[in-house]
């Protein structure tokens, strides 16, 4: 069975740095394309990053040169290193992993993320 758990968030200081993690099991996860998902209070969820089995990677504009993804197919796991976090990036991120010859999707649970002083 897949499953995709993230972890890694919590309170974070305007300015500061946290580094989210998304274990992956249940599926052969290098062959899939992994991305990070963020859905704040009242807002769509949106596509924040996302890494391919190539390791090519696709940010959107609001993040680039502010969040690093990357992948470790060793270890199943995805990351999402995000660095000067804003108050207005306060938001559930959700991890997800997607094979597009099937359409295989699995999602995460969601893990908070509230920058505040």
């Amino acid at each position: 069975q897949a499953q995709l758990v993230e972890s890694g968030g919590g309170l974070v200081q305007p300015g500061g740095s946290l580094r989210l993690s998304c274990a992956a099991s249940g599926f052969t996860y290098s062959r899939y394309t992994m991305s990070w998902y963020r859905q704040a209070p009242g807002k769509e969820r949106e596509l924040v990053a996302a890494i391919f089995s190539t390791g090519t990677t696709n940010y959107a504009d609001s993040v680039k040169g502010q969040f690093t993804i990357s992948r470790d197919n060793a270890k199943s796991t995805a990351y999402l290193q995000m660095n000067s976090l804003k108050p207005e990036e306060t938001a559930v991120y959700y991890c997800n992993a997607k094979w597009y010859p099937t359409n295989n999707d699995y999602w995460g649970k969601g893990i908070q993320v509230t920058v505040s002083s």
